[in-house]
């Protein structure tokens, strides 16, 4: 089928789907979790296909990110049953004026319409995005990365299962079939068909989408990620979030990618940050990080030097960029300069310090005594979400049911005439 006509039947049944009330969607939302299971064996399958084809193509944690388990299936189904149990925002008021004539203007949430949204090698995203467009009111059009075609196609299978199975149409979720670049440009400029274009993967797939789309893009960000660890920092809880928020799946983008440490205590603290991410990791039978070093931190430490780019480089691997600052404010500017408003944090016991860094760095998400991972819908209440959007309109930060709901005004007289 080509793009054109999934796009049409799509546009056909953005209806149904805007006008279906809480209960209908919840049910095809279970349903669909529902379906994802059953079809865990034949998903699995053409995983299968897929990690062997992209073998040896592929960075290993790129593969990590395509593959797939039972597990990570089961966690799919139960995103999709966290989606189901939030609230519903179609019909939310979240404005409500009553002016002197006595008109009642209430601003309400509404569907978008159809979003489409064009990803690279995550299957989870596959189900993920039509979980939240279902309970959004929405119709979705997923164009993924070739790598995981089969994956996503086995997945969309079950889908579409689960949603005519409640009664709402199973054209509301679609795949394109086509993953070239030619069908990545007809989304980018399908007006009339896309109400809304995500795109969500690497900055050149985001760069191109914002360069050349007439349709409106909610544009996700990659993540340059900063820790900023201050001369107040509990040096122990600083070493176990940098672990954490470098360590425990650096292909993701709120995975950390550069850390700056103050002066003050930068020749007490490197030498342990060093040992944490090098030598401990190979105790564990862990990959340990490369550690891309500026000029003052190489003067204590181990590692290679920074190139011109490391500091504006997202790394998505075991790989991080280590530099050495004289202020808070120092720290500030560097990231001003080279972070992508993704998300940053500060490790310190000073509030001061955590007040002036958390109201002047301008990213998404910033973090006080806290990993970068959290950065997430899901960690923050949301469900699964859509992306990470780094942008300042319509949304920021993680994109969940609110973010992918328009809006409109109903007013609401008594026969009032101007």
């Amino acid at each position: 089928m080509t793009t054109q006509e999934l796009l049409i039947k799509a546009k056909a049944a953005k209806g149904a789907i805007a006008m279906a009330d809480t209960d209908s969607k919840n049910r095809a939302l279970l349903a669909m979790a529902e379906a994802l299971l059953q079809h865990t064996e034949a998903i699995m399958a053409a995983n299968a296909e897929d990690v062997a084809a992209a073998r040896g193509s592929i960075a290993p944690v790129m593969l990590d990110r395509l593959s797939l388990s039972p597990a990570r299936i089961a966690a799919m189904a139960q995103g999709i049953r966290e989606v189901a149990a939030l609230p519903d925002p179609v019909g939310m008021v979240n404005a409500r004026t009553e002016r002197p004539n006595g008109l009642v203007i209430e601003r309400t949430a509404m569907p978008m319409g159809v979003i489409a949204i064009i990803y690279e090698s995550r299957p989870n995203v596959t189900s993920d995005a039509a979980a939240l467009a279902i309970k959004a009111g929405s119709a979705c059009v997923l164009r993924g990365g070739k790598e995981a075609h089969r994956s996503a196609a086995a997945i969309v299978t079950a889908i579409q299962q689960g949603l005519a199975a409640a009664g709402l149409p199973a054209e509301a979720v679609q795949l394109v079939e086509d993953t070239s670049r030619a069908s990545a440009t007809e989304l980018m400029t399908a007006r009339g068909y896309v109400d809304l274009l995500i795109p969500r993967g690497g900055a050149g797939l985001i760069r191109a989408c914002v360069d050349n789309a007439t349709v409106p893009v909610l544009e996700t960000g990659t993540g340059i990620c900063h820790i900023y660890v201050d001369k107040a920092a509990d040096q122990a809880m600083a070493l176990d979030i940098i672990e954490n928020a470098k360590c425990s799946r650096p292909s993701v983008c709120n995975a950390a990618e550069v850390c700056l440490v103050h002066a003050d205590i930068a020749a007490e603290f490197l030498p342990k940050l060093h040992s944490r991410l090098t030598a401990e990791q190979t105790a564990k039978g862990k990959t340990p990080i490369e550690l891309r070093l500026a000029k003052r931190a190489a003067a204590i430490i181990e590692g290679i030097p920074a190139s011109a780019t490391d500091f504006d480089t997202e790394f998505l691997a075991y790989t991080m960029a280590i530099g050495v600052v004289d202020s808070v404010e120092m720290a500030m500017a560097h990231i001003a300069a080279h972070s992508t408003g993704h998300s940053e944090a500060i490790i310190t016991a000073d509030d001061a310090a955590a007040a002036l860094f958390t109201r002047g760095v301008d990213s998404a998400a910033v973090y006080h005594n806290a990993s970068t991972r959290f950065t997430d819908g899901g960690e923050f209440g949301l469900g699964c979400e859509m992306g990470i959007s780094t942008q300042k309109l319509h949304a920021r930060g993680p994109l969940g049911l609110q973010e992918l709901c328009t809006f409109k005004y109903i007013i609401k007289g008594n026969g009032q005439i101007r």
